[in-house]
Order: structure tokens, then C-alpha cells, then sequence
């Protein structure tokens, strides 16, 4: 779209309108600050000041037990759908007609180019311009990929939201005229589906977001003075929380909240973390949150691990290594990988490097079969259309999943060693044998000797036709067709008292 159009849209009387407001924030900042000075508090307008909880553990306190219970669909479920869309998808890796880099999250293209909000805004709102539909086309996709779950950007770390808030109008209503977020909701509800929020904590947006502070975290104006003069990250914290306690209460039943993201010295009491999780389990209690609002440990540093493990409930309930599968998994503790299918999170017209459907597959039976769950990313367009790509590899996800989801969902890491050629899961009495490289001899040797085996088969086979089986040498010999059933990953299901 030209400038032309630009300038004669909604966005420039949204951009017109924010300018306002942001003025007005200001001017309510500098008041608050000589305020505090003056009585030696840090104060809040009375009409903003967050509904602290007495006791943060409160609303948190359960027994193991009803943990348990409020964890037992996720557990079950194994395979989610993440999707990262908004204000960067219509830029899709070019600014101002220059590709910003080949690979790399170019939902990061606003810092990636050093922009400000308002440069930054005029280049992508023009470009963001959702069909109808889309949310739907999304939902239906997920449902036939096998994904149990959809967990979405409610904001990133642009600020923009997609829900309709009433402390912004950096937001898809003001924008587009339209609740994005309410619309990818029904959607997914009404593919029987499980609903998760992905929320940004970091803001570059927001006047009183202090980048000085939050240095670890990248700004993209990180080295420049504040443009609004100081910065109070108290009032900051305080919209972060009056927002997410928005997306708890107007949106129905919220199955996820995916917080993003802390690191060390910025994490916990930097974002009044205790607090936040307080509200959201008093608004939701059935929620599952990740640990996000705290120090992501290396996970596959033996003391890591350990420190994971002396989690207290109000730190989350999952912890989730980004594009990287651990080698061993995490007992003892509920994980997730979220992973691209390219390099990026948000969409770009620029990278090519696609993660072909049998690395993916393989990837989902392998964090199943060390314990965890796979939410994989796709990166729809401004318009909200999915890259072809992306659809390909979901159905071919789901042509999978069709024949051998029962080897998924509801299953657990097998306490057999990993072989070479696959991978084991376990559930009840069944005990599911996922072969990566079929054996050319027609024997595949699986050291469960000790099970009481009461059937073998192919779940590619809907005759369940029994395999020859014969204990030999302490293993349990499989005595297999010429041929794999399926090139990518060909399950064979044992049954065992």
C-alpha cells in the first residue's frame, strides 16, 4: 500500500489518538514521580493500583494429587500448535524494501531494525490486514495435524495486541476494527480444542517500559536516551497486569497461559511475577503456565535440572526449552519444546530452510518418548494465511498421527534405553516400539523379555494380524514384514499383562 493510503486510514487516526494518549501518560508519570518523592512512596493512581493478593500461595495452594488432575489433559495431549502473528507478519522479513536477513525471528524485525514505535507502526500497520476467516482455517489445521492444543501471541514484544484493551489502542480494534483475539478463541474452541495465550512481558511500546532496566532484554532503541525522560517501571508493571488480568476475565476459559520471557536479574519481582500468577490461577484455576516469568535455566546442565526440580507452585507448571530437544528429557518434571519449522517464529518471505515432515514427525516421537510435548510454531501471514509449507508438513503430520496417535496421546517416556534405529513409549499394558530405520534382517530385538506379552502387531495394520515373537538372548525378537509400513516412522504396539 503508498504512503497515500496510509496516511488516510484508520491507522493514522489510530496514530493520532496514541500520540495523545502517550502524551497523557507522561505527564500522569512525571505527577506520580513528584508524588513519591514528596511522600517517599511509590504510588500508583488509585485507579490503576493492582488487586494485590494477601497471600500469593493462596489461590496456588493444591495437594499432588489435584495437581495432577488439573495437568492430566496436557500431559495426554503431547502435541500443541503455536503460532506467532502480528504487526511483523506483514512486514515478513523486509524493511522499507530491503530484506532484513535470511534467517533469524523476524518477529524481532522492530528491533532487528532499530525502529521506534511510531516508525515501526507506519511501516507495518498498512500491511496488516487480516482476511475473514483465518482464525478458522488455523483451528482446522491444528485439529487435523493431531495438535490437542492452539497457544497463540496475544502480544509480543512489540506491544501490539491482539485482544481489545481498554489501556491501549495499540491494539487489533483500534486497528483493524476487529478482536483478533476473540476470533482465534471461538475457532479454536469449536474444533474442540484447548485454548493458550501466549503474553509477552517485555513492551517496547509502552512509555513507561524502562529498557534500562530490563537491559538483558533487547530494546530497539537499547544505547539511545528515553525518549520520554525518566522512566517509572512501577506504572509499566502495573499495565502489564491490569492487561493480562483482561485476557483472564473476557475471553472465557483459558487452558494456557504461555508467559515470554525473564532472564537472570530480570525475572520474578522484576514483573511482580508472584502476583500475576496469584490473579491468574484466582481468575482461571484450572490454568497450566509456563515458568517464563522467571530465570530459564540450562536444561541440560545436571544443576539446572536439579534447580527445576525445587520449583514452588506459583513458578509454573512446565518449563520449555526453545528449538532444542534434550538429550536425556527432564524427569521429574512436566516440559515442552516449542520449535519453528524454518528459523523464524513470525512469518518471512525470506527463509527457505523448511524442516522437511519426517524431521518433524521424528521430532514429535522423540520428545514423547523422553516425557515431553511438542508445540510446534507456524508463522501465518499479515492477511492470516499459513505459508504452504506449513501447511504441507501439519497434514503430513496428521496423515501420520491418523494411523499411530494412539502411540502419542497419553503416553509416557519408556524406562528402556533409547535404540539407534527409534524410540519407545509406554501407556497401561502397551508398550509402542516406533521404528526410524526398519531392520533388513526382519527381526527387530526389543529388551522387554520380561513382559507378559500377550499380542504383537502393526498399527498399520486395522486387522491387527499377530507378528511372530520369540524371547531370545534376554530381548523380545519381533519378526517383521520385507517391508516398513510407513517410511517416516512405523509403530509396532506390544500388549502385555
Amino acid at each position: 500500500m503508498s504512503k497515500d493510503y496510509y496516511y488516510g486510514s484508520p491507522s493514522r487516526r489510530w496514530l493520532v489518538k496514541m500520540k495523545k494518549e502517550m502524551n497523557m501518560r507522561r505527564a500522569k508519570s512525571i505527577l506520580l514521580v513528584c508524588m513519591a518523592a514528596a511522600f517517599g512512596l511509590i504510588l500508583i493512581s488509585s485507579s490503576c493500583a493492582i488487586e494485590k493478593a494477601t497471600d500469593v500461595r493462596g489461590p496456588l495452594a493444591e495437594t499432588k494429587q489435584q495437581r495432577d488432575a488439573r495437568m492430566q489433559w496436557w500431559r495426554d495431549s503431547r502435541f500443541g500448535m503455536f503460532v506467532h502473528w502480528g504487526l511483523y507478519s506483514g512486514l515478513a522479513g523486509t524493511w522499507k524494501d530491503k530484506p532484513v536477513g535470511e534467517r533469524g525471528g523476524m518477529e524481532w524485525i522492530q528491533q532487528r531494525v532499530h525502529a521506534d514505535t511510531w516508525e515501526y507502526a507506519h511501516e507495518a500497520v498498512p500491511l496488516f490486514r487480516p482476511k475473514e476467516g483465518f482464525a478458522s482455517e488455523w483451528a482446522k489445521l491444528a485439529r487435523r495435524a493431531g495438535c490437542r492444543y492452539v497457544v497463540f501471541t496475544s502480544k509480543h514484544h512489540d506491544g501490539f495486541c491482539l485482544f481489545d484493551s481498554e489501556y491501549t489502542t495499540y491494539d487489533a480494534h483500534d486497528l483493524v476494527g476487529r478482536d483478533l483475539c476473540r476470533e482465534i478463541v471461538d475457532a479454536v474452541r469449536n474444533e474442540g480444542l484447548k485454548v493458550g495465550f501466549y503474553h509477552s512481558v517485555i513492551d517496547w511500546h509502552h512509555p513507561q517500559y524502562d529498557y534500562f532496566k530490563a537491559d538483558q532484554l533487547p530494546h530497539p532503541l537499547k544505547g539511545k536516551p528515553s525518549p520520554n525522560g525518566p522512566r517509572n517501571h512501577d506504572i509499566y508493571v502495573d499495565y502489564l497486569h491490569r492487561q493480562a488480568r483482561e485476557l483472564f476475565s473476557n475471553y472465557g476459559p483459558v487452558d494456557i497461559i504461555w508467559w515470554d520471557y525473564s532472564k537472570k536479574g530480570n525475572e520474578g519481582p522484576f514483573w511482580k511475577s508472584d502476583e500475576l500468577m496469584a490473579m491468574a490461577r484466582s481468575l482461571q484455576p484450572a490454568i497450566i503456565s509456563n515458568n517464563r516469568l522467571y530465570h530459564i535455566p540450562n536444561i541440560e546442565k545436571d544443576d539446572s535440572a536439579d534447580r527445576l526440580r525445587t520449583w514452588k507452585p506459583e513458578q509454573g507448571d512446565f518449563t520449555t526449552p526453545e528449538q532444542t530437544i534434550p538429550s536425556t528429557g527432564i524427569p521429574g518434571v512436566d516440559w515442552e519444546v516449542c520449535m519453528t519449522m524454518n528459523t523464524t517464529w513470525g512469518y518471512s518471505d525470506h527463509d527457505h530452510a523448511w524442516k522437511s515432515p519426517e524431521t518433524l514427525i521424528r521430532n514429535l516421537v522423540d520428545i514423547v518418548s523422553k516425557g515431553g510435548n511438542y508445540l510446534l510454531n507456524i508463522g501465518p501471514k499479515g492477511d492470516g494465511s499459513i505459508p504452504q509449507e506449513s501447511i504441507e508438513s501439519m497434514r503430513a503430520i496428521g496423515r501420520w498421527m491418523d494411523v499411530n496417535g494412539q502411540a502419542i496421546y497419553g503416553t509416557s517416556a519408556s524406562p528402556y534405553e533409547r535404540p539407534s534405529w527409534g524410540r519407545y513409549t509406554k501407556k497401561d499394558r502397551m508398550l509402542y516400539v516406533h521404528v526410524f530405520e526398519w531392520p533388513r534382517n526382519g527381526v527387530l530385538e526389543v529388551p522387554a523379555a520380561e513382559l507378559n506379552v500377550t499380542r504383537v502387531y502393526l498399527l498399520a495394520d486395522s486387522d491387527k494380524t499377530p507378528l511372530k515373537t520369540e524371547k531370545k538372548s534376554g530381548a523380545l525378537a519381533i519378526h517383521v514384514p520385507r517391508e516398513a509400513p510407513d517410511d517416516i516412522v512405523s509403530v509396532i504396539a506390544i500388549e502385555h499383562k
